[in-house]
């Protein structure tokens, strides 16, 4: 597992700068970087058929490299939920147990104190009319 991931990002690279040069390469309809290679290099090389062995060519490479990117993600999921080394040593050591922290001060439960009953309200005394 170990050997795959670098590998794969390896080929993952590779088929990258491919398709980036193969875009390069094609020919477009309005002539823009594929003439900066020369008109007639691309067709020495594929043959009269340029455009579409170089389309041909750009859709292998892009199905590869989704395929690549997909199998990347995969293995990247599955190393994640892999514990490592230090984890299964952190996992298997014991639990240590906790101890009681002493209490500073009895608290009073509300139950035992009293309070002391209110004074009736005294009402104003009744003047006399005059």
């Amino acid at each position: 597992m170990f050997i795959v991931m670098p590998v794969l990002i390896a080929v993952h690279l590779i088929v990258c700068v491919l398709i980036v040069l193969v875009v390069l390469m094609q020919r477009p309809r309005s002539e823009g970087l594929g003439a900066a290679f020369g008109g007639g290099m691309t067709e020495n090389l594929f043959g009269a058929q340029t455009t579409h062995v170089l389309a041909k060519f750009t859709t292998w490479l892009a199905v590869v490299f989704f395929a690549i990117t997909l199998l990347l993600s995969i293995l990247t999921a599955k190393s994640a939920g892999a514990k490592t080394a230090i984890q299964e040593t952190l996992l298997a050591a014991p639990i240590p147990q906790a101890t009681a922290a002493p209490s500073a001060l009895p608290v009073a439960s509300p139950a035992a104190t009293t309070l002391p009953a209110p004074a009736p309200a005294s009402s104003p005394a009744a003047s006399p009319a005059n």
